[in-house]
């Protein structure tokens, strides 16, 4: 069943209005958002996520709803690899707490229209070439094999930074320091880049690299482009308040790399098994996604607490 395009129209207006009460009304101002008010806006998200995929039930049925809620968990688990990748950029270019909110929300509206063009490109990919089917469950289980067998270390991220400030100064005129929240600054009549722009285009990049992984992840979910793209988009919506929730509890999570990659894994083989005629029901892989992430996140918790 497609969805219709008013459905579409309905759905761009509740991400611009959601992003103007974001910024311009909960998080006006420049502020460390703190744990608790990250854990609320964390929950209002999942809400949202939740009654949307109540509407999505009773507009369509049942199993449209189980394919956004699986969806929107891989992606929502996929983003959690986002936020030790981004603690380890605002912690290289020593971003305070109070600007890292305005970059990752400029950085989600880029996303938004990165993932809708991904997404189409996608699908229109696997409606003209069934091939292709497995060039994207074989990215996905290679995949998860560099993060299983990746070591957490900030030097293979700070070479990578390195490389592409030097790259992106051939072009802009950079400043040496910050400037407030400022993207950029006016010296002598001409525009310069602040180095919090740079990490907004860092940002953007790592986006477009874990986008290579999440989109095919739910691309094996399903291939109806309204609930691929939705799903993402609300996980995305979401990624901020995450962040500032699991900034400083992300060293307890040891474990959490290991369920990411056993779900992409599994999302990987599901795709190739897909495309050869073996249907996995969308009700067994939400279980076993969700298994999966709840262990691994309580193995960690677990870990931690014997070594304290």
């Amino acid at each position: 069943m497609s969805f219709p395009i008013p459905l579409w129209i309905g759905f761009f207006i509740f991400i611009a209005c959601a992003l103007v009460a974001d910024l311009g009304f909960f998080n006006k101002g420049d502020k460390d958002l703190g744990f608790k008010s990250a854990l609320n806006m964390t929950m209002i998200w999942v809400l949202l996520a939740s009654i949307f995929c109540s509407l999505i039930y009773f507009y369509s049925d049942k199993q449209k709803a189980l394919e956004f809620i699986t969806g929107y968990i891989v992606e929502l688990s996929l983003s959690m690899d986002n936020v030790f990748v981004f603690t380890l950029i605002f912690s290289y270019f020593r971003i305070p707490r109070e600007f890292q909110h305005r970059v990752l929300f400029y950085g989600i509206i880029g996303a938004i229209f990165m993932r809708l063009f991904m997404i189409s490109g996608g699908i229109l990919l696997i409606d003209h070439f069934e091939w292709v089917f497995y060039i994207f469950g074989l990215i996905l289980i290679y995949s998860a094999f560099k993060i299983a067998v990746s070591k957490d270390n900030n030097d293979s991220v700070s070479n990578e930074n390195v490389k592409f400030i030097k790259f992106i100064k051939k072009f802009l005129p950079v400043t040496s320091e910050l400037h407030g929240h400022n993207f950029t600054v006016k010296k002598d009549n001409k525009l310069y880049y602040t180095p919090l722009f740079v990490v907004l285009l860092i940002v953007e990049k790592t986006d477009l690299v874990f986008a290579v992984d999440s989109i095919p992840a739910i691309l094996a979910i399903t291939q109806d482009t309204f609930i691929v793209f939705t799903s993402n988009i609300f996980a995305i919506l979401g990624l901020r308040s995450l962040y500032f929730l699991l900034v400083n509890l992300m060293h307890k999570f040891v474990y959490l790399k290991y369920g990411i990659a056993v779900i992409l894994g599994f999302v990987g083989l599901k795709m190739l098994f897909v495309h050869e005629g073996n249907v996995i029901p969308v009700q067994f892989s939400l279980l076993f996604i969700v298994s999966i992430l709840i262990s691994s996140i309580i193995l960690s918790l677990v870990r931690t607490k014997k070594g304290a």
